[in-house]
């Protein structure tokens, strides 16, 4: 797996102070040799190498293979069980049973007597004076599952974490609160950090020691859990003392080394500065052949891909927006035509093992497809190229079918491993979505005629997606041998390339691979399917929110934009508390197909609100109706409320005043998500334009300056965050369409308007009721009036307008201007 280095800028205090506890976690822990707790075998979604400080990565010989995680990929809705005829009554159950995270719900059944987070957990270890141990994960986690079969299901193993433990089971998604945290010591005291992850704290809830997966019993070098808990448990008994100091010493420098404010007089950074850097950094980074960025594991980073098509946007003469723009493009077409996007059953995978993003780690995760879906939608808006509308559809209907409750909201990923048939015993690796060349050719026998050769359909789909004899995946790629003779679909030539080598022509293939895939599709249906996480955030709904709101603008699909505002009245239903006046993190698929929620229902925190204020402001531009715009003004507002650091500005990722949360961080990396401080940024300067709040505007300077640091010196930490930098720098147009909402001269100018990629522009319909939201909101809007009787267009920098236009042709130039 790949390892984590620091996440934050270390002083020489911090430095010293981790330094030291690093060597006492090794002394303490040390087997036969000098080994560190640290153990890079873990799984979970990687994260992005940290920019800009010290990485572990370049130092380790283990390669990534050997740290990767099984997968597999699913088609229909799973059960989440494990199939039929594996059910059998437990022969222990915890208080987890109780919990509605899947998660949790998987260690339910341990010979440990786990707690969830929470404060009976709390009192159990000030009462008996006990150390806690804290295990973190989530559902589709690898190596979480590994360390569920081994260890925690191991009665000896049970027996001394309940006997001398306080156990917490936490579910990162359902608590990245707690997860930042304690990931955060994590970090700086083994120089890694990944899922699951093992952290013993004080009874007050101070980390003294902290690592990742553990294998049960001692292997090689390699300490195994048996002996990590009786040294913890030795060492709690003899030297408490330094074992509290040395926590504590880590944890005071982690508090001052991952502060992040403005300093008195500091200005908002250059933009072109800070974006040229960017680029520069992108580029140095970028891999020329497959695309991407960096070698393999290899990430879909759309938030390099939005950066890099909105640098090329304000840089469109210059070579290096075209060189911005290629790098995007390439990308994610390589990716689209790659293993790591799923040619039967839509949808893109979690990661690419290797650098042609061939073998992909095949969970899917929904903050993944609805970024994508913008990347794509985005794509067809600067290049006209269908192939990246198709893909962004592709998307969708993926999310539709397969991760959608009928409630409106969706549902969080679906898991890495399945059983290969009814019949299995045990999960691997690929089994749900791979395929050997003998199942293909019986499933394919039909003789094509007029093809060179006499080819069958079977000859036809393995040549054109890379299907061999032998199975097409590197031996390399599959350290455990799960995919041995098995095939990875990846397309390797053009249609038209296919389409000569077997003398038909372009349609005639694209039908017969069109039905070769719908008949693979059935059987998929037919195999066991992978566990799917029913639960339901806020924040990821929020990202899917502007998925379907973008790209059914961009296209004029209704039927997409119903699905956007269906997702939004899920929000608005089950996921916001009127009475508290607060978001709710998260909701749950019951056993009767009815949202569910927890007895005490964890609050929203930043990432809940900036991510689901930006899918409304999305929305409110895709429809027009000023509810969505007049909610997201709500919660911007409870946003600045429960989280805004008023002494150095910017927001923390959670309540600040939570007496259980040691470090009150705010997140500097955009990395598989845009940090909630990036997304903010610009939704307080969209919402200043179409408010009219200046207040906002000045906020998002607020925010930007405190990240000052961070952007002049590793801007491509942040690529989010630098887009709000070109925002303030070359100022949000207001484009504003004059006309009835229902006719069809309005519609082909709000058409106009989304088919072009303006990365800063808010879009308003003045329909002519002055009483209504935006006309007191903005007075301006009661002096632009349509020309002629007809539909007009009217392009505002600063509240100062260009000539009215009413031809889409010419409201077309005027923006491109």
């Amino acid at each position: 797996m790949l390892r984590l280095g620091f996440a934050w800028s270390t002083s020489s205090t911090t430095t010293k102070h981790i330094a030291q506890a690093r060597l006492f976690t090794g002394s303490l822990l040390r087997k036969d040799t000098p080994h560190t707790l640290h153990n890079s075998r873990f799984s979970g979604p990687p994260q992005a190498p940290q920019v800009g400080r010290k990485s572990v990565l370049a130092s380790t010989k283990l390669s990534w293979d050997s740290f990767r995680s099984s997968g597999a990929v699913f088609f229909s809705m799973a059960s989440g069980s494990d199939g039929p005829g594996r059910l059998k009554t437990p022969k222990h159950t915890n208080r987890l049973s109780k919990e509605k995270s899947s998660y949790l719900l998987q260690h339910a059944h341990n010979p440990v007597d786990w707690y969830p987070w929470g404060q009976e957990a709390f009192d159990k270890a000030r009462s008996e004076d006990k150390p806690i141990f804290l295990s973190v994960g989530y559902s589709t986690c690898h190596w979480c599952h590994v360390m569920e079969r081994e260890s925690f299901e191991d009665e000896e193993i049970g027996k001394i974490l309940s006997e001398n433990f306080v156990c917490i089971k936490v579910d990162r998604e359902e608590r990245p609160d707690v997860d930042k945290v304690y990931m955060t010591f994590v970090q700086a005291t083994s120089g890694g950090g990944g899922w699951p992850m093992s952290v013993w704290l004080t009874p007050h809830l101070k980390p003294f020691i902290g690592g990742t997966y553990f294998p049960p019993r001692d292997s090689g070098r390699r300490p195994g859990l048996k002996t990590v808990l009786l040294r913890i448990i030795s060492q709690w008994q003899s030297n408490r003392e330094t074992l509290e100091s040395s926590g504590e010493r880590v944890l005071e420098a982690l508090r001052k080394g991952t502060e992040i404010s403005a300093s008195p007089g500091e200005t908002l950074p250059s933009s072109p500065d800070v974006a040229n850097r960017c680029y520069q950094q992108l580029a140095h980074s970028y891999e020329e052949e497959y695309g991407g960025f960096r070698e393999a594991p290899k990430f879909p980073s759309p938030v390099n891909l939005m950066f890099l098509m909105s640098f090329w946007a304000v840089n469109r003469a210059s070579s290096e927006g075209a060189e911005a723009l290629q790098m995007a493009l390439h990308t994610l077409r390589m990716m689209a035509l790659g293993g790591i996007h799923d040619h039967v059953a839509q949808g893109f995978h979690r990661y690419s093992t290797d650098t042609s993003w061939h073998v992909p780690h095949f969970e899917k995760m929904l903050y993944d497809q609805g970024q994508l879906a913008v990347a794509y939608i985005t794509a067809y808006q600067v290049s006209g190229e269908r192939l990246f509308a198709d893909v962004a559809r592709d998307v969708l209907l993926y999310v539709s079918r397969d991760l959608s409750d009928k409630s409106g909201g969706f549902y969080s990923a679906e898991d890495a491993d399945s059983f290969p048939t009814v019949e299995s015993t045990e999960k691997r690796e690929g089994a749900f979505c791979v395929w050997t060349a003998g199942e293909i050719r019986e499933l394919l026998p039909d003789i094509v005629e007029g093809t060179t050769g006499g080819a069958t359909q079977a000859d036809i789909f393995m040549h054109h997606y890379g299907v061999k004899e032998q199975g097409n995946v590197d031996p390399a790629q599959d350290p455990h041998g799960e995919l041995q003779g098995q095939n990875v679909l990846i397309v390797r030539y053009s249609v038209e390339l296919t389409a000569a080598h077997f003398g038909i022509s372009v349609d005639r293939l694209s039908n017969l691979l069109s039905d070769a895939r719908t008949k693979l599709a059935e059987v998929r249906r037919a195999r066991p399917p992978p566990h799917l996480d029913t639960k339901m955030l806020a924040s990821w709904n929020g990202l899917m929110l502007s998925g379907f709101a973008r790209v059914g603008a961009v296209l004029g699909d209704k039927a997409l934009l119903e699905r956007a505002e269906r997702a939004a009245c899920f929000l608005r239903e089950h996921l916001w508390d009127e009475e508290g006046q607060r978001i709710l993190h998260s909701c749950y698929r019951g056993d009767n197909m009815e949202v569910e929620q927890v007895a005490s229902p964890i609050a929203g925190f930043l990432d809940d609100y900036a991510f689901v204020v930006c899918g409304l402001l999305d929305l409110f531009e895709a429809t027009q109706r000023v509810r969505w715009l007049q909610w997201a003004e709500e919660l911007q507002l409870r946003q600045d409320q429960l989280f805004w650091d008023s002494q150095g500005s910017g927001y923390f990722c959670s309540d600040p005043s939570d007496p259980t949360l040691l470090l009150a961080l705010k997140q500097d990396q955009d990395g598989a998500e845009p940090s909630a401080n990036s997304v903010s940024a610009m939704n307080l300067l969209r919402l200043s334009h179409l408010t009219g709040r200046q207040d906002w505007t000045q906020r998002s300077q607020q925010l930007l300056t405190a990240f000052s640091d961070r952007l002049l010196k590793v801007p491509i930490a942040l690529p989010d965050m630098v887009r709000s930098v070109m925002a303030q720098h070359y100022t949000l147009k207001q484009i504003v369409i004059c006309g009835p909402s229902d006719t069809e001269d309005t519609a082909s100018l709000i058409s106009c308007v989304n088919s072009l990629f303006l990365p800063h522009k808010v879009l308003m319909l003045a329909d002519g009721n002055t009483e209504g939201f935006l006309y007191k909101r903005l007075p301006i809007l009661s002096t632009l009036v349509p020309q002629d009787g007809k539909a007009t267009a009217y392009v505002c920098e600063n509240f100062a307008c260009a000539l009215p236009v009413t031809c889409p042709q010419e409201l077309r130039r005027l923006l491109l201007e």
